[in-house]
């Protein structure tokens, strides 16, 4: 089945008439009705049924016309969304995150942006380390933000902000009336642990340094899971401070005297070519 079939078809269902469809159309009367008796053929059956009146469509023509008008639509609208694009009309930029990445603060950023660049499309992508910086170098990605360390050769690193980690634990837990909390107590609590954090084995160090060691009786990649555990008063889940929610079910407390903090940048790599739209987008992201 060709397009320009479908749109003679729809012609002649408006028009009634083969003569004023073709004329509709831009195109001879003899080339619209090979093409429907093509598409006749290809269908299995008479769509019209030709009188001196004009023509009306059969019981076949009559079932498909909605069907045939929805993949007329389709048709016209992917082309306008091809020209949009052709045209810069429209700008797909692809952001992938780390999964402690606050959400709120990027949010706002990419709406300021987008306010300022209306004809911006952004896609999210939440992904693991490894993940984040193939997809970037693949041209998955136009930025990635991370609090990763990697090389300057071959990333730019444009710094977004800095932030402190705090532990994060249910209103009614032990710790929840502390102005801070101690090493000491940190290492006497039950922690929910999240291997793949970026300031793990910092944190590690610095009570191991103290004489004490941190234990977790959870473990789990997923912030969301570790959320819902300290929720319900599991333990107590060390977390940068973008990443915890606005919950009344849940306080968030400093760490007294030590600073356990992150720095949060996005990335580009050097060997894609970085379009205006992203260096505004950039430029946004760090102005919060």
């Amino acid at each position: 089945m060709e397009m320009n079939q479908v749109r003679y078809f729809l012609a002649v269902c408006e028009h009634r008439n083969f003569t004023h469809a073709a004329n509709a159309s831009n195109v001879s009367q003899p080339s619209l009705t090979v093409a429907i008796k093509k598409l006749e053929e290809e269908l299995g059956g008479a769509l019209f049924l030709r009188d001196r009146a004009g023509c009306r469509l059969t019981p076949l023509g009559k079932l498909l016309r909605p069907r045939l008008e929805k993949v007329h639509a389709e048709m016209r609208e992917a082309k306008a969304d091809a020209i949009r694009h052709t045209n810069l009309e429209r700008v797909p930029i692809g952001i992938a995150l780390g999964e402690t990445i606050g959400h709120s603060r990027i949010a706002e950023a990419v709406e300021r942006f987008r306010a300022r660049m209306p004809q911006a499309e952004i896609e999210l992508i939440v992904a693991q380390p490894d993940a984040l910086l193939a997809g970037l170098r693949e041209g998955e990605f136009d930025v990635v933000i991370t609090a990763q360390d990697v090389s300057p050769e071959l990333y730019r690193i444009d710094h977004i902000y800095r932030e402190s980690y705090r532990v994060v634990v249910a209103k009614g837990h032990a710790l929840a009336n502390n102005d801070a909390v101690t090493l000491e107590a940190l290492a006497a609590t039950r922690l929910l642990d999240r291997p793949n954090c970026e300031m793990r084995d910092a944190l590690h160090g610095i009570c191991a340094d103290h004489g004490h060691r941190l234990y977790a009786a959870y473990r789990s990649n997923r912030v969301d899971w570790l959320l819902a555990l300290a929720r319900q008063g599991s333990g107590a889940v060390v977390l940068p401070q973008t990443a915890i929610p606005k919950d009344p079910d849940l306080v968030s407390l400093p760490i007294e005297h030590i600073e356990v903090a992150r720095d949060v940048s996005a990335l580009r790599y050097r060997q894609q070519a970085s379009r205006p739209e992203t260096n505004a987008l950039i430029r946004e992201l760090s102005s919060g």
